[in-house]
């Protein structure tokens, strides 16, 4: 392959002293700079590099067309966000095509429900994409509550809130550990399916893990409290120790 080089660098959870040495050395030293963010915001991923970009780093920031104004169900949605990646793919590859590296910061790890692998399932094969893992905001979380998550054999789960309360429901009960990301408004489904499972008593609500403004709280205790996007619920396992 001939041109530039795509780097998907995880940023970690949101502090720059837990990025790994080779995400810092990349944002320090690129020219080219993307980033996802929603219409009128700064975009968390640029927040997280405040202050590392080199002077004179072109920025690239890929704003969303829609984020939660179309229901994920709504066909329009698929679309509408897939015309969005095809065009972010065509800008980032001229780049690439024209010699120039460039670097996509990403909030996590880039392989974790990030928007990243959107460009990565579109480039890959084309240009050189090399991607940079880093710590999950789930691991974050989980430490911020001072409790080890998974014991033994537990089997830990990831969940979804914006599942059907079933579903969730369904999944709670089988796992011995939980991790239940993307809550938002579906906080009141999320408290729902933990009580039907009957591990409610037992979560904890963690909001900007890692972050300025971290709480760390039983989720009973803050019952009827909105919970900004940043927020992860978890459920510790308790298995076999020695």
């Amino acid at each position: 392959m001939t041109g530039g080089t795509l780097y998907g660098v995880g940023l970690g959870p949101g502090a720059q002293d837990l990025l790994s040495v080779r995400a810092d050395r990349l944002v320090r030293g690129a020219r080219h700079v993307a980033f996802f963010r929603k219409a009128g915001r700064p975009g968390q991923a640029r927040s997280i590099v405040d202050g590392m970009l080199a002077q004179g780093a072109q920025e690239i920031a890929m704003e969303y067309p829609v984020t939660t104004e179309i229901p994920l169900g709504d066909p329009r949605y698929n679309e509408i966000l897939s015309a969005f990646y095809e065009d972010c793919t065509t800008r980032l590859r001229a780049l690439i095509e024209a010699g120039e590296d460039v670097i996509v910061l990403c909030e996590g790890d880039p392989f974790f429900y990030g928007s990243f692998m959107h460009l990565y399932e579109r480039l890959k094969g084309e240009i050189d994409v090399q991607v940079v893992p880093a710590i999950t905001g789930m691991s974050a979380a989980w430490t911020a509550t001072g409790v080890p998550v998974t014991w033994g054999d537990d089997v830990l789960v990831v969940l979804m809130g914006t599942l059907p309360e079933d579903e969730l429901t369904a999944r709670m009960e089988e796992a011995d550990a939980l991790v239940v990301m993307k809550i938002g408004r579906n906080i009141d489904k999320v408290r729902r399916a933990l009580r039907a499972a009957g591990k409610y008593d037992a979560a904890w609500l963690v909001e900007f893990a890692a972050m300025p403004g971290q709480t760390v709280q039983r989720l009973k205790d803050v019952d009827g409290k909105p919970t900004p996007y940043f927020s992860i619920v978890i459920v510790h396992g308790h298995g076999r120790r020695p």
